[in-house]
């Protein structure tokens, strides 16, 4: 039986490398390396990677151990690097080669690293995460006496949405999906005529008419979108034919595989054929009908999930991405963590939060804090009902005297003075770990790149914490 928990034993040769790189680790490193040896985190890893084939526990060539496909996914989002810049950035440095336990052995590719990384889904993320908190307890990093919570936006990878872009990129994919079914499947059945030349040009047009000034040029845009929705209606058509006669065995192959791979380009394209139906309704909605706010509007082919969120920022009044609530105890320490497939309230956030702090620290905080936004008196009194002692939630729109004394005593208004460290922690979070965009795709995507980068900064700051 194959056993890839840890590396192989160590040679003579690492013994060396380690000599030498001792007075290169960072205090918080050397901490996070001892942080990462716990048996459990690497036994999570071990059971994800095993699980993506039936018999990968007894069968095949001997692949990555879990503790190296870790370390190396925790320090690519330590550094916000990309699979490549992990590649290039451990083979040549003997420390980072020291700290994710490659040695003197062969750096993973990327390619070899983006597929483990698949592996790690949500699920797996969420129980590293959860770990890694109890070992920050069990380290005294954490006491859960203070509880801190507030939402931001992490960006889906796309590129800003409008009505002809999105006709475009529906069909540029279908058309490059058809191009595949022909080069297996031949000259058989209808042939593929290529519209995209004419699809860009109306793409381009719309653009510059779309950016003039005045009325008169602008009045050419309701024209130009006809033209483009005509020629989006072609390729659907052409599409759905290719379709049809793959269901049929028109569109066939002798070969297994190849036909297998064209089973796929048709569910493929009956995917893509239903997002494009979405744009082209809410293309001929806003055009001619003048109805901005068409219900399920799509916003990517791409990333159909995204959501168009507004926060009342003045550098960026809108977002395209996912809510994210970031939850905090003492020492910058994230404790919960969640992407939202629907944009919540924040007042709706606060009591749930409260129980998640409950249940990770084995305790309720004896102060909560949050701004404005979570704030409701039903929230504040059941909160004081939960056990918690101090409710350091501002209402600003109160007309009670009562109420305003209350948030000037001393205790509250220290609590706010704290709560402006997770505004401090989100902006860390996206400038060092990169989660101002998730470039991993889809909504479980999403939540792995919101979660690695949770678990990178909770290592460095449990590292710093313990360093000191």
């Amino acid at each position: 039986m194959i056993d890839l928990r840890r590396p192989r034993q160590r040679s003579f040769g690492e013994g060396l490398i380690e000599e030498e790189t001792a007075s290169l680790w960072e205090p918080w490193m050397r901490q996070a390396d001892l942080v990462l040896e716990d048996e459990k985190l690497v036994s999570a890893v071990y059971e994800a990677l095993v699980k993506r084939r039936p018999k990968s526990r007894t069968r095949g060539r001997r692949g990555v151990a879990a503790e190296i496909v870790l370390r190396m996914m925790l320090l690519k989002h330590i550094r916000n690097w990309s699979f490549e810049d992990l590649e290039r950035e451990v083979r040549p440095n003997l420390l980072y080669r020291e700290f994710t336990r490659v040695g003197s052995g062969k750096v993973p590719d990327a390619k070899t690293l983006g597929r483990q990384a698949q592996a790690l889904g949500p699920e797996v993320v969420e129980q590293i995460h959860r770990r890694m908190v109890e070992l920050a307890v069990e380290n005294k990093v954490v006491q859960g006496r203070k509880m801190r919570v507030d939402t931001t936006v992490v960006e889906t990878n796309i590129h800003y949405p409008t009505d002809s872009s999105l006709l475009g990129d529906g069909d540029r994919v279908l058309t490059r999906l058809m191009k595949k079914v022909t080069a297996i499947a031949g000259a058989a059945g209808a042939k593929l005529r290529n519209r995209m030349r004419s699809v860009q040009r109306r793409v381009a047009e719309i653009a510059r008419a779309s950016r003039a000034k005045g009325d008169k040029l602008k009045q050419k845009v309701p024209p130009l979108y006809r033209k483009l929705l005509g020629l989006t209606g072609r390729v659907m058509g052409q599409a759905r034919r290719f379709s049809s006669e793959i269901a049929s065995g028109v569109k066939r192959s002798s070969d297994v595989l190849q036909q297998a791979a064209l089973e796929g380009l048709k569910r493929e394209i009956d995917q893509m054929m239903v997002t494009v139906k979405k744009v082209v309704h809410q293309t001929k909605a806003r055009i001619f009908g003048g109805d901005t706010h068409v219900e399920g509007k799509v916003l990517s082919v791409f990333e159909d999930s995204t959501e168009v969120i507004r926060k009342g920022k003045a550098s960026k009044p809108t977002e395209f991405g996912k809510t994210v609530k970031i939850q905090e105890a003492e020492n910058q320490i994230v404790i919960d963590f969640d992407v939202y497939d629907q944009k919540p309230s924040d007042s709706d956030l606060l009591i749930p939060s409260i129980e998640a702090h409950r249940e990770r620290m084995g305790r309720t905080p004896d102060l909560a804090v949050a701004d404005a936004g979570f704030y409701s008196a039903k929230n504040v009194t059941a909160a004081e009902q939960m056990g918690v002692k101090r409710v350091s939630v501002p209402n600003r729109s109160t007309k009670s005297a009562a109420r305003r004394k209350y948030q000037k005593q001393r205790w509250f208004k220290r609590g706010q003075k704290w709560r402006t460290g997770s505004e401090g922690r989100i902006s860390v979070l996206k400038r060092r770990h990169g989660l101002r965009r998730s470039l991993y795709r889809k909504p479980a995507g999403m939540k792995r790149w919101v979660g690695l980068g949770v678990i990178a900064d909770n290592l460095i700051n449990i590292g710093k914490a313990m360093a000191k």
